[in-house]
């Protein structure tokens, strides 16, 4: 295959381990943009697997698909993302997962004990969130969330 007749879907599948139908889904949400060839069959810029190897990393760190099409529309039309490219989506996540690192820490430290969500369905939740206190600082699991006891 010439260089510049791309890649077909299958040949796309085979590389990245992607399903056809979750490729045409990527797609249809504009992370990928083939084009079709004289005889009507989708072709993929090569630049495109690192497009969807890049998709499937960033949803494994819970980013979801809104975020991560925000950051490829960054990606310059027509050519390969460079190294520098790639380094300028890194340090855009690089926010949002330091975030998550700090809520999945606090997390794992607090297993054994209330995670703040003030349902007060067992009696060790009055322990934890008394009068369900947690419930007037929001929705959610306010304490997981980086709330206090006690605080305002």
């Amino acid at each position: 295959m010439a260089l510049n007749e791309g890649l077909s879907i299958g040949a796309l599948a085979a590389r990245t381990g992607l399903a056809v139908s979750a490729i045409r889904y990527y797609e249809a949400q504009g992370l990928i943009s083939p084009w079709r060839n004289a005889g009507g069959q989708r072709r993929f810029a090569r630049a495109d697997l690192r497009r969807l190897s890049f998709v499937m990393i960033a949803q494994q760190f819970g980013f979801t698909l809104p975020e991560i099409r925000a950051q490829l529309d960054l990606l310059p039309d027509g050519r390969t993302p460079t190294k520098a490219d790639w380094g300028r989506i890194s340090t855009a996540f690089r926010d949002h997962l330091d975030a998550r690192i700090e809520t999945l820490t606090r997390l794992r430290d607090n297993l054994d004990g209330c995670i703040g969500c003030g349902c007060l369905s067992l009696e060790a939740c009055a322990l934890y969130n008394p009068g369900d206190g947690a419930r007037s600082k929001g929705q959610g699991p306010r304490y997981l969330m980086g709330d206090r006891p006690g605080e305002p």
